[in-house]
């Protein structure tokens, strides 16, 4: 019963690494993009062929969008996929982000076809390098918690990591509810070009909810119904 990781970074992005290094000792295979697709969405291929590259024996790069290659995961490659984890996408899927995220499409689609998922997202504080160690523990803590269980069916958990120190303690894990806030919608428009100028991390914020938990530090985990 094998464990499908795939993500919107791209195969070879380092998050991808991480996630397999917190479960290691568990039967794990890679199916993810064969190129960096981040904020592509539920996109999915409407029928032209999609291209897969074995780069090891259980490694595929897929020339296709992450929630393709949940399909080709667990439709082709390991039918008896037991959860689908995607990530650890370099930087936040908070709120409104869910939306556009393609991290969390791949766990969303997984959902629809029946399989358990987990999306996993590392919040990047002012462009500071992530420390993937860290990244690796803070997510063997929190799989070892929500893979006791699967989810209820139309269901999956949205993950995001806060952005620590190497030093710094473990944070506390909160299940909380999703943001209702915007991105943020602040702009500037010069010679007729319309930029957004607006900051990540001072995005408005409901109180409690998960933009609000992992901005202040805290591992946000957050249910998502789909029905």
């Amino acid at each position: 019963m094998t464990l499908v990781l795939t993500n919107d970074d791209g195969i070879d992005a380092p998050g991808i690494q991480a996630l397999q290094a917190a479960l290691s000792g568990q039967p794990t295979a890679i199916v993810a993009p064969d190129r960096q697709l981040s904020g592509c969405s539920h996109q999915l291929n409407r029928g032209g062929a999609i291209a897969i590259d074995q780069r090891a024996t259980t490694a595929h790069a897929i020339a296709g969008t992450p929630a393709d290659c949940t399909r080709v995961a667990v439709s082709y490659l390991y039918p008896d996929a037991r959860w689908v984890l995607s990530g650890i996408n370099a930087g936040g899927n908070l709120g409104a982000d869910i939306h556009v995220s393609g991290t969390v499409a791949a766990v969303r689609e997984a959902t629809l076809l029946r399989v358990p998922g987990i999306a996993i997202s590392h919040y990047v504080q002012n462009r500071r390098p992530i420390d993937w160690g860290v990244a690796t523990r803070l997510t063997r803590k929190v799989l070892d918690k929500l893979m006791q269980a699967a989810p209820p069916p139309g269901k999956f958990w949205n993950v995001n990591l806060p952005h620590l120190q190497a030093d710094d303690p473990d944070p506390d894990m909160v299940f909380c509810a999703t943001c209702t806030q915007p991105l943020p919608t602040a702009f500037k428009v010069e010679d007729g070009q319309f930029y957004y100028v607006g900051q990540y991390g001072d995005r408005d914020r409901d109180p409690d909810a998960d933009v609000d938990v992992c901005l202040s530090g805290h591992i946000s985990i957050s249910e998502i119904r789909l029905w």
